[in-house]
């Protein structure tokens, strides 16, 4: 599975099944977590056959069920915190789907205070990412067009057309997509629009438009 084909097949899922991830897809994880911790300087941390964070109230009201293992985004307090986790975490989201697993972003629901996740002093933990084997596969939701995010007109590039594309296909905070998308030759700016966590959305969005046009294609403003 390619990484364009893990983004359209890849949905938000929060019923599991109680079957445990085998080891062999535990090591990529990880592996891929070290790797993206050591080009970011986050602390992306696979955590594994802990219910904990996913016992309370909060997770319930949330329907998720049968979470065992999931992602904990961990990284120091700053303004580019959110932005960075987004772009990051969601690398390791795709992965995931890739090795036929499911996941997804998870942020008031988590019982984060519970999770044994690595937290030094100076760091937080905004969001953790769910993550096995889904009862399904998830679902598709409702999406803007590209002219509702982005000043893409009729001699738009094929390029950004596909980047815009990926970019409308990332996950975002109850679905708010508030993002927009402007392009001056071949610079493009991004920009949050307000919204909750629409900084962190901003990252994963900025993810797939990197996937969708080809970082040969441009560079960002």
């Amino acid at each position: 599975m390619t990484l364009l084909e893990a983004i359209d097949a890849r949905h938000s899922v929060r019923q599991y099944l109680a079957k445990p991830i085998e080891r062999e897809k535990i090591a990529a994880l990880k592996e891929a977590a070290d790797s993206l911790n050591a080009e970011s300087g986050l602390r992306l941390q696979i955590i594994t056959d802990e219910p904990k964070a996913f016992s309370g109230p909060l997770a319930h009201y949330g329907h998720f069920t049968n979470v065992t293992s999931y992602i904990a985004c961990v990284g120091k307090k700053g303004s580019g915190l959110n932005e960075q986790i987004g772009y990051y975490g969601e690398q390791l989201v795709l992965l995931a789907q890739q090795l036929g697993l499911n996941t997804c972003w998870v942020a008031l629901t988590a019982r984060k205070r519970k999770s044994p996740a690595a937290i030094e002093k100076g760091e937080k933990m905004p969001v953790v990412i769910s993550l096995g084997y889904g009862e399904t596969q998830g679902h598709p939701r409702k999406t803007k067009s590209a002219a509702e995010v982005s000043d893409a007109g009729d001699d738009a590039p094929e390029w950004y057309r596909s980047g815009l594309a990926a970019a409308l296909k990332a996950p975002t905070a109850t679905n708010q997509q508030r993002f927009f998308f402007t392009r001056n030759g071949s610079v493009v700016t991004p920009k949050a629009t307000g919204g909750f966590y629409s900084d962190m959305d901003l990252g994963i969005v900025k993810l797939h438009f990197e996937i969708g046009a080809g970082k040969e294609n441009f560079t960002w403003g």
